[in-house]
């Protein structure tokens, strides 16, 4: 199951014939730092209290568990307002006997750079706890890591300027004009992680899925390591061609199983 968040995630970043912004964002301290002006936000399609449900498919399992994408609150923070995005991923009560799991993300996203002042994930795998913040220092181009299970270790890694977290890519992409045919290489950090994803637009399709039947463009994602190794097969996401550009469908065939998303609810 977290493999199916990562993924989503990491194929969520296509942005088409315009490149994500890559001016500095300010140190995540919760507060501007002294002197700085607040900064516009930039107009986006979600919205406070927007939550979005998944029925989530891996393998044989027609559903797997279920995901659901919370935008929490919108709080000043850098000098800028900053979207609290939650997404949780957990397995169905079918699956509980055989691999019980809950899986949480979440990312701090500045309104006037899009990129993340702060992430977070934590993971609940049988008895298994374990919680990995991220804090984006943007002019040093490094993120600094807490990591916490039986003890605390922290490190830090290199960072791209324009470097996204697995969670706010999902975020970033609705807010883009998608181009048919357009592709571009972005850098997506998880869990330590350096990835990077290269993405191709598609022409709109109409998907059905159980929300309904709509109209989605269609993005098609190659992945790879830090090693230039790839990262699953036939990896792709429908992007819903209305004002709130909803990610209706994802698509990966992983190591451990083919997985498919889709949107049941819209809220």
């Amino acid at each position: 199951m977290k493999s199916i968040l990562v993924a989503a995630a990491l194929v969520a970043l296509a942005s088409g014939a315009h490149p994500l912004p890559h001016e500095a964002a300010v140190r995540s301290t919760g507060r501007a730092a002294a002197g700085q002006s607040a900064r516009p936000a930039r107009s986006v399609p979600f919205n406070v209290g927007e939550s979005l449900t998944y029925d989530v498919s891996w393998s044989s399992y027609v559903t797997a568990g279920t995901a659901v994408t919370t935008v929490k609150d919108r709080t000043a923070s850098g000098g800028a307002p900053a979207y609290h995005i939650v997404a949780e991923g957990r397995t169905t009560a079918l699956l509980q006997a055989l691999y019980s799991l809950h899986y949480t993300m979440e990312t701090w996203l500045d309104g006037a750079t899009l990129l993340p002042q702060r992430a977070s994930t934590s993971s609940e795998e049988g008895r298994r706890r374990r919680v990995r913040t991220a804090t984006f220092d943007r002019p040093a181009k490094r993120a600094h890591y807490e990591i916490q299970t039986a003890t605390n270790v922290k490190e830090d890694v290199v960072i791209a300027p324009d470097e996204q977290d697995a969670l706010s890519a999902i975020y970033v992409l609705r807010t883009i004009a998608l181009a048919p045919g357009a592709s571009i290489a972005m850098p997506v950090t998880d869990d330590g992680t350096t990835y990077r994803v290269r993405f191709e637009g598609g022409a709109v399709e109409r998907v059905r899925a159980p929300i309904g039947e709509m109209s989605a463009r269609k993005i098609a994602a190659t992945i790879t390591d830090a090693h230039g190794q790839p990262v699953g097969r036939n990896v792709a996401i429908w992007i819903a061609d209305n004002a709130q550009r909803w990610p209706v469908k994802l698509q990966a065939e992983l190591l451990v199983g083919s997985f498919t998303l889709e949107l049941r609810e819209a809220r």
